[in-house]
């Protein structure tokens, strides 16, 4: 995919709620490719299995498409999830049959089930039972832990940013993801996909996830502008009930809770979610993160409604013991 001048212009990353809720379905479907997520497919087990996701399983076929609706494009850095299920619900109804059929097509005897053919008779129907489903899967499966799945996001997308803003595109796919590289103005990506377009000024957008791991997906068609959604850093230690522990010299120095918030702090992360893994209130955590900051050891920087903290050259010496 070749890039023109007005394409670098328009490349950005966004957080995506829906993505997440379907990319938790998809792990629900096959646990054994994601170990990672064995923790959370633990916890979530009972609740899971009194949700009937058959229909949103039968339109995502191992080896064919899901329908193009159900991939709206997130349109702001961190994406709300209810504009996202509006714009699946403002699907024209005849796009909708077209390709629920579509994809109904690539599993073979889809469409003559009962099921199947209840899909396509009724594409408005069908329409507003995704909806609902990814609605219940979010609430249930996902809500209670989306500041700890949004901090590692945002992290993940602060990151990159400040590796393009050092060195460009050719920087910032350098290990973005080993299916994606950049070289002379074009993007290559090792992607199942028919083609690869080009942009025509619109720009790309980059969407990390929790759940889509460990490869990379895409999406090229009209009318959607061209998408990549890539495995977010950090996903190993995601469900990590603690950090790394604090060294006894360091805990003398800060404190026991200061000396776990900066030991932890090795991504940029929101005093949410540093609530989350510590089990502190936020009260506390905005306290310690004042004076962390006050001291030099870490720093602070809006993104969006976030505030992120991260540490210093100085925090980093330090938390690794190379000060004390």
């Amino acid at each position: 995919m070749r890039f023109a001048a007005e394409d670098l212009l328009r490349c950005r990353f966004a957080i995506s709620p829906l993505r997440e809720t379907q990319g938790a379905i998809r792990t629900l479907s096959r646990p054994d490719r994601h170990g990672y997520h064995l923790p959370w497919l633990r916890q979530v087990r009972a609740t899971a299995a009194g949700l009937d996701l058959a229909p949103l399983r039968l339109l995502s076929p191992e080896n064919g498409h899901d329908p193009d609706f159900l991939h709206p494009m997130p349109d702001a850095p961190l994406a709300a999830l209810e504009d996202e299920l509006a714009a699946i619900r403002a699907t024209p109804t005849e796009t909708a049959r077209r390709q629920i059929a579509a994809a109904l097509a690539h599993t073979p005897g889809a469409d003559r089930t009962r099921r199947g053919r209840a899909m396509v008779s009724d594409p408005r129907g069908t329409v507003r039972q995704l909806v609902g489903l990814y609605e219940r899967v979010w609430s249930s499966l996902l809500l209670p832990h989306w500041p700890r799945l949004r901090a590692v996001l945002e992290a993940d997308v602060a990151y990159h940013a400040r590796r393009l803003a050092d060195g460009g595109m050719q920087r910032l796919f350098t290990g973005l993801h080993p299916q994606l590289s950049w070289s002379d103005g074009a993007l290559t990506a090792a992607v199942h996909t028919p083609r690869l377009p080009e942009p025509a000024g619109q720009g790309l957008v980059l969407v990390p996830s929790v759940f889509f791991w460990p490869e990379a997906g895409s999406a090229f068609d009209p009318p959607w502008q061209p998408t990549v959604v890539y495995p977010a850093r950090g996903i190993g230690g995601l469900w990590a009930e603690t950090g790394p522990a604090a060294s006894t010299a360091l805990i003398r120095l800060l404190g026991a809770n200061r000396a776990a918030i900066l030991t932890s702090l090795d991504a940029p992360t929101t005093t949410t979610a540093l609530s989350h893994r510590h089990a502190l209130a936020m009260s506390s955590i905005s306290g310690h993160l004042v004076v962390l900051r006050d001291a030099g050891l870490l720093a602070s920087r809006r993104y969006g409604h976030q505030v992120l903290y991260e540490r210093t050259p100085l925090g980093v010496a330090v938390a690794s013991g190379g000060l004390l």
